[in-house]
């Protein structure tokens, strides 16, 4: 039978008392140079393992944070997700995993409940922002006893957020298509009550309307994000404005619907009609043609959202403001052949 190695049994090979190898483990500063290197390496012969479980009860945490998530079927919540996991592993942390089916008051309410109960140290609401939400949200995170962080909504108050800059992604996906030579850009939505399609509508329009295009409306086409939704959008779209030359749909899966529309119609892309998806997914490079699209890293912004709830909890730990704020990711502009035109 394996005997687990203990802090005495670091304690005596070292010559030094437990108390000095709690302290060496924990980092702290009272220790002398050779005594921590001697510490150190008696630690690592023995291979010692420090009762993680047991440090953070001591230090009053259970070292978990709850998670919120919704939507696991699209790319961008389930990277999101991977993210969380990936660097909660990273620091030690343990999560406990809630989803959503619909955004209803109940459903909330027993999922918080039953978060707070198990005792985590912060949470990490994963959820789209959706306009269904915000009535659903309003004064059920003032009483909390624990940290917050949200992701990708818009800020309301005190809060904490990490998001992803879709804004900029409209702008940039739609900037590419102008510089192709492209000018009637028509646009494929995300559900319009997603704060993650509104921002990059928003952007869309932002760049439409600094080269002075008007009747914006007859080039927009609501789309829910399935590649169904981007194959009928494109009909939609030509059916209002025949004269569009390229189509700015806001997800990949819409795009490789948008892509089989214009194939069966006899379009040829990117010479009559130039698209640009949003996302990168793996499979983005292997579309006939091959997609352009708006790279979001979703992992990192999961890592992100870890740091920040650490962040909020030693803050609170040492009793010290935390200014709240939101803090960006960047998306990138992936060129691929289905608007390269130039």
């Amino acid at each position: 039978m394996i005997q687990k190695v203990t802090i005495k049994d670091v304690a005596q090979a070292a010559g030094v008392s437990t108390q000095t190898v709690s302290r060496v483990i924990n980092s702290r500063p009272d220790v002398s140079p050779d005594t921590r290197a001697r510490v150190q390496q008696v630690v690592k012969e023995l291979g010692y393992s420090p009762n993680v479980i047991a440090r953070s009860l001591s230090r009053g945490r259970t070292n978990t944070f709850g998670v919120v998530g919704f939507g696991l079927s699209y790319f961008g919540s389930s990277s999101v997700l991977s993210g969380i996991e990936q660097k909660s592993n990273e620091l030690g942390f343990s999560l406990l995993l809630s989803l959503l089916d619909d955004f209803n008051a109940a459903q909330i309410d027993g999922i918080l409940r039953n978060l707070l109960s198990r005792q985590v140290d912060g949470i990490i609401w994963a959820v789209p922002g959706n306009d269904r939400l915000v009535g659903e949200l309003s004064g059920r995170f003032s009483d909390i006893s624990v940290p917050v962080v949200y992701m990708n909504k818009l800020k309301n108050g005190d809060e904490v957020i990490v998001a992803m800059d879709n804004r900029l992604g409209g702008r940039l996906a739609t900037d590419h298509l102008l510089e192709q030579g492209y000018r009637r850009i028509g646009i494929i939505t995300g559900p319009i009550g997603w704060w993650e399609a509104q921002e990059r509508e928003k952007g869309w329009r932002e760049t439409m309307g600094k080269v002075g295009l008007t009747n914006l409306e007859e080039l927009i086409i609501n789309g829910d994000w399935t590649a169904a939704s981007g194959e009928i959008g494109l009909h939609n779209l030509l059916a209002k404005s025949p004269d569009i030359d390229a189509v700015f749909a806001c997800n990949d899966q819409m795009a490789l619907g948008a892509l089989q529309a214009a194939r069966r119609l006899g379009i040829k892309v990117p010479q009559d009609l130039g698209i640009v998806g949003f996302d990168d997914i793996p499979e983005a490079a292997y579309f006939y043609p091959s997609l352009t699209t708006i790279r979001q890293n979703a992992i990192a912004l999961g890592a992100l959202a870890v740091d920040r709830i650490c962040s909020l909890i030693n803050a609170r730990e040492k009793d010290e403001e935390f200014e709240p704020d939101v803090k960006w990711i960047q998306p990138r502009l992936i060129v691929r052949k289905s608007s390269k035109r130039i």
